[in-house]
């Protein structure tokens, strides 16, 4: 079963290409829910077999989840908050999840922008409250583009480091998402520590 769904996923991304790398990533980091580690191990592993180049294939998810966080980005900063707390639970974002982010991103955005896009969940959230707070541009693009390369990159590699062992994917990138988190939490300790 799992390997039939893996089979589909590399046709299904060899078929499309990057574009619809693009495409998946800019929906991964908007609020549809199309998961990251369906889209670039499948595009790694294709990299592997000669069917794509997997500078490419990053650079395409790069900019698809740049595309998909500008989307919540522009939504939310023209919407507003108000529009946000009344209908945000519909997908996904309930008033007192939004208050917490944006408590949060009004003290520390630039960090957690950064950090958001390597994070399940808050990827899609967190250009959401940059956008209510109308962050600088430069900045929000900068460490969008940075934390969504990582993490392509990541992703795309194991995909290509596996090779034929398509079983392995799903298990490689739990483990990479958790050395993630571990990244992370060392992240902020340090930015904790320097900000004190």
């Amino acid at each position: 079963m799992l390997h039939t769904l893996i089979n589909w996923l590399v046709e299904t991304i060899g078929a499309l290409g990057y574009p619809g790398i693009l495409l998946l990533m800019a929906m991964e980091s908007s609020i549809i829910p199309v998961p990251s580690e369906l889209v670039m191990p499948p595009a790694g592993y294709l990299a592997f077999q000669g069917r794509m180049n997997p500078w490419l294939a990053i650079l395409a998810g790069t900019v698809g989840s740049l595309a998909g966080a500008y989307a919540n980005y522009f939504a939310s900063h023209y919407l507003g908050r108000p529009l946000i707390l009344k209908y945000g639970r519909y997908v996904l974002i309930p008033p007192d999840k939004f208050e917490r982010v944006e408590s949060f991103f009004l003290r520390h955005g630039e960090i957690s922008t950064f950090i958001g896009r390597l994070l399940p969940v808050v990827r899609h959230l967190i250009s959401i409250p940059a956008g209510v707070a109308g962050m600088n541009h430069l900045r929000f693009t900068t460490y969008t583009l940075l934390g969504a390369a990582i993490w392509c990159s990541i992703l795309t590699w194991i995909g290509y480091a596996l090779g034929e062992h398509q079983e392995l994917v799903m298990e490689w990138s739990h483990k990479a998402l958790f050395w993630v988190l571990v990244t992370c939490c060392a992240l902020v300790a340090g930015y904790i520590w320097w900000h004190r």
